[in-house]
């Protein structure tokens, strides 16, 4: 300081004299930070083409990574200091112009978009986690069916990091870390904001299991509870915690009343240390802003959730005391990543002009996938857009068994399951002839499994059946082969409910052997069908792709198969 405002800082009481009992009303302005809430991406680098139901009547259409780099822009344009953080499911589950080469492309276009942070989902492990380290890290080691870098040679895997806080190797470290730091300076000076990253318990149950052998995962609660006085150790201002794991409303999309909030985040927030200041969070693919307060008055964070595919992201500020750094308020909205163009767009919703590097970038990918993806493999014919409820026997889960359980009679199959869980997109797109293409089979089986075809008793499989409709997690039928019917009634107690079972007309006999096809998915015990880890003889026969096509091959017109192989008592 010089004399000369030394002098004055000395003379400013005296000049002041009576006034100087006022109080300054000029209050120190909070510092803000905007953060930039994604999740549950699932490689959506194009805009999604049916149009998005916000949950409040009306829709949109949305997602593609330039309309969504430009929407982030956008919160950008409003602070001065922005992050960008994803709950998971980043990749994994998605359209083939990302999912034919590895996902590297959603990687590239996220290093573009600035992402700063993505918890892991259960999807990031559908090619193990020796792929996902590669993803994280670059490179081109061969892991998988597929070769990488296809169309990059020089891959360099994520400029951001990947987070995994309950997610343990074998000599007890994490597989990725389990928080970060990201620092601004601000006026008031730095400004530490933690992440904690995680990923839902039961991943296991939802992967197949070579892709995390050697892992173990934990508590969600727990595991935050024990990341977050290290991070405040570090001098972080605030703590946001990215889960995936989720809750479901019955309300639009930025509604704000937590109506009809259900879903298993709920248990675990409950035990979360409320020194927590946010929870984005994801799994369910629901859109919601809730202030968790409602639900318990001693934990006053918001949990958020941007819905699915890119087609919304969640603006969010976090409010700062200037002389103390504490959390002074939080606010978060839910925005439309409209990508119609402007004749044909909502005009509910902001009109977004696509980041002209990541058009490019995208089409790169998309020219090096049109080839496979325009190639026809067959015709089918019945009402191919609608695939049904997840949870429930459908056409399209039973067309899919149908091709599998053909695929597989050389291996001696005689019946062929299909979980309603593994189908994805929006149905099996057809032309106006009914021809479907490699890339419309491809939306709806993205995984690359191979079928497996085992042996089990018939008191086996009545177990398995019974599986279905037990009290873990939630009821998910089968949907089956042709010949094969089941009938239930959930009024039963549990491991009775199954009333009767029969192929080709004739009850299922326990103690006989019956051949049964499913996904190697599912043989691994997934979704939590234990059941199917038993059986001998075991074949693995193509990959379920191929069976489509070859079930597909040399007919004219297939028609979608009608539901009612599996039916419940009313």
């Amino acid at each position: 300081m010089t004399a000369k405002r030394i002098l004055l800082a000395l003379a400013l009481p005296l000049y002041l004299g009576a006034c100087a009992t006022v109080p300054d009303q000029r209050a120190a302005e909070p510092v803000t930070i905007g953060i930039v809430g994604l999740n549950d991406f699932h490689g959506n680098l194009e805009p999604i083409t049916r149009p998005v139901k916000l949950g409040d009547g009306r829709e949109a259409k949305a997602g593609g990574a330039a309309w969504l780099a430009s929407a982030v822009d956008a919160v950008r344009a409003k602070h001065k200091n922005t992050m960008v953080i994803a709950a998971g499911d980043l990749i994994g589950a998605s359209p083939l112009v990302s999912s034919l080469f590895l996902d590297e492309p959603t990687i590239g276009a996220m290093n573009r978009i600035g992402l700063d942070f993505n918890a892991v989902g259960n999807h990031e492990f559908d090619r193990g986690w020796r792929e996902l380290r590669r993803v994280q890290d670059g490179g081109c080691e061969k892991l998988t069916l597929r070769d990488p870098c296809a169309v990059e040679p020089d891959f360099a895997g994520a400029d951001f990091a990947f987070l995994a806080a309950n997610v343990a190797m074998e000599d007890g470290g994490t597989l990725f870390p389990a928080y970060g730091i990201k620092t601004f300076e601000t006026p008031a000076g730095e400004i530490k904001i933690g992440v904690i990253g995680l990923t839902l318990k039961e991943t296991p149950t939802l992967v197949t299991p070579s892709g995390v052998d050697g892992l173990t995962f934990g508590d969600e609660a727990a595991a935050i509870n024990r990341t977050l006085p290290l991070l405040e150790e570090q001098g972080a201002d605030a703590i946001v915690v990215a889960i995936h794991q989720g809750l479901y409303t019955d309300v639009g999309f930025n509604d704000k009343s937590c109506g009809g909030v259900a879903g298993p985040l709920i248990d675990i927030l409950k035990q979360v240390d409320p020194r927590v200041n946010l929870v984005l969070s994801g799994h369910t693919h629901a859109a919601y802003v809730c202030d968790f307060s409602k639900i318990d008055p001693a934990r006053s964070f918001l949990v958020t959730s941007a819905g699915y595919g890119g087609s919304l992201l969640t603006d969010i500020t976090l409010d700062f005391d200037p002389a103390t750094h504490d959390v002074v308020g939080v606010t978060a909205d839910n925005v439309v990543v409209q990508s119609a163009a402007p004749q044909d767009a909502n005009p509910d919703f902001a009109t977004l002009i696509p980041r002209s590097d990541l058009i490019e970038y995208v089409a790169r990918y998309s020219n090096a996938a049109s080839a496979a993806e325009q190639r026809p493999v067959g015709r089918i014919s019945g009402n191919p857009a609608a695939p049904g409820p997840a949870t429930e026997e459908t056409q399209l889960g039973n067309f899919i068994a149908d091709a599998q359980l053909f695929a597989t009679r050389d291996a001696g199959a005689q019946i062929a399951f299909m979980n309603n869980s593994g189908i994805r997109g929006a149905g099996l797109e057809s032309a106006a002839d009914g021809t479907i293409t490699f890339g419309s089979i491809y939306s709806v089986q993205p995984f690359g499994n191979t079928l497996v075809t085992k042996t089990f008793t018939g008191a086996q499989l009545l177990a398995l059946l019974e599986q279905q409709f037990d009290d873990d997690g939630f009821v998910q039928t089968f949907s089956p082969s042709e010949g094969f019917a089941l009938v239930y009634d959930m009024s039963r107690p549990v491991g009775s409910r199954v009333v009767s079972v029969t192929l080709d007309g004739k009850p299922i006999n326990p103690q006989a052997d019956y051949r049964v096809t499913m996904n190697s998915f599912l043989a691994a015990g997934g979704d939590s069908f234990t059941v199917f880890k038993d059986g001998t003889d075991v074949v693995t026969g193509p990959v379920d792709l191929d069976a489509i096509e070859a079930y597909l091959a040399g007919k004219d017109m297939v028609a979608l198969p009608a539901t009612g192989r599996i039916t419940a008592v009313e």
